[in-house]
């Protein structure tokens, strides 16, 4: 068989398999319409609208509000499952519009203690989950994914899959699918609110892995110079991608320029912020300026906390969805990724995302004395609280290694 006939036969065989989709970049603007659908108000549009530039905003965050202890939370709960030592809790008994501002303090905290927290079979009010959502902060309207159907719900995040199209596996391998939300902007999201309205029978699942556990996996040295670096973050592929699907990017793209190493406001702790779908290219400080560092060198150390991020399963959670299931997370010192194994089944949620604080570095953190103190490790705090002191194993080189499982 001749090349070109290979590579006819190979076109007319790809052009009979479903359409594909590359879940960072690529829409599907034309949704079938399902008035029997109960949620098909809340099923993904692509207004073409333009919206001005984000700006710089204040906002306060409630976890400095909150007890530390979280007694008014945690005593509303029938049950409280931390699901692994450095990620994940689930809450029984708790609704989470029923909650009192003092509870809400506490949630803030919680999720930025153990990043998820998870709430099952919650009731089902968009309108309710925007109120909760902007109890955190200012809302984040997205300016190239899908808003619903329905006018004057712009800061909703549709989520929304069927079997109008399938995964692409060509287009994104699974290290790839690990984000954190829009870390472009100026003021990346803080406590997110993600609700499953149609769950598939079977997988469709989100991961979720801990930044502070990324940072606390490296020696102190790389860590040290980690906390010297800067990554730019850029909007323009995901702008690029919505223009060649047709559908109406609704905000000019930005670059910003973030620290490698953020530190939470409120627990002081230190986390890995970097994720491969926006993420570029590595800088760092040369006097009051900032420079790029050689590619060969940005490449590696990024493709290496890439790999740490989606590798790590001790320090990652797995949430599988139930039909009103939310999971409230910060989005801070957090990646997640969904799995795409639901084809050709239905998957809707709906996300709010409030705005944090414009990322810190540890030397911007220490110069403002925040009631959280001086930045460090989690994992070193941890172990200091249970009394372990000295956590660094001496290593003897003459002594045979041996494996045990």
């Amino acid at each position: 068989m001749s090349a070109t006939k290979t590579i006819q036969e190979t076109a007319k065989h790809v052009s009979a398999v479903p359409a594909t989709f590359n879940p960072f970049y690529s829409h599907d603007p034309t949704t079938a319409d399902d008035e029997n659908y109960e949620y098909n108000f809340l099923k993904p549009s692509f207004p073409d609208v333009k919206w001005a530039p984000l700006e710089l905003q204040d906002v306060t965050d409630r976890g400095f509000s909150a007890d530390k202890s979280k007694k008014n939370l945690l005593s509303a709960a029938t049950k409280v499952d931390n699901i692994e030592p450095s990620i994940g809790t689930e809450l029984s008994g708790i609704n989470i519009y029923e909650l009192t501002d003092a509870q809400k303090d506490e949630l803030a905290l919680l999720a930025a203690e153990r990043t998820v927290v998870i709430l099952r079979d919650q009731p089902i009010d968009i309108h309710k989950q925007l109120d909760a959502a902007r109890y955190y902060g200012p809302l984040h309207k997205h300016a190239t994914t899908s808003v619903p159907k329905q006018e004057g719900l712009e800061e909703v995040h549709v989520i929304y899959s069927d079997g109008a199209k399938r995964p692409d596996p060509a287009a994104f391998t699974k290290t790839e699918l690990f984000h954190s939300d829009v870390t472009y902007e100026l003021q990346p999201p803080s406590t997110t609110i993600l609700q499953v309205l149609t769950a598939p029978t079977e997988g469709g699942s989100t991961i979720w892995s801990s930044g502070y556990a990324a940072y606390d996996s490296y020696s102190n040295t790389f860590q040290q110079y980690l906390e010297t670096l800067y990554a730019s973050h850029s909007a323009h592929e995901q702008y690029n991608g919505s223009l060649q699907a047709g559908t109406n990017p609704r905000r000019e793209p930005i670059t910003t320029l973030h620290p490698v190493v953020r530190v939470h406001p409120v627990t002081g702790w230190k986390s890995i912020f970097v994720q491969p779908g926006f993420t570029r290219s590595l800088f760092t400080k040369k006097g009051d300026n900032v420079v790029p560092i050689p590619k060969h060198e940005s490449d590696h150390i990024l493709n290496l906390l890439y790999r740490q991020i989606a590798d790590q399963v001790d320090s990652q959670v797995k949430v599988r969805w139930g039909k009103g299931d939310i999971v409230v997370w910060d989005n801070r010192v957090s990646a997640h990724a969904a799995t795409f194994n639901t084809w050709p089944q239905t998957r809707l949620g709906v996300r709010t995302t409030p705005h944090g604080e414009k990322p810190r570095s540890v030397e911007e953190h220490n110069a403002l004395n925040l009631p959280s103190g001086l930045a460090r490790s989690r994992q070193e705090q941890v172990w200091k609280e249970q009394g372990l002191q000295d956590t660094n194993v001496p290593v003897n080189l003459n002594k045979a290694k041996g494996y045990s499982d």
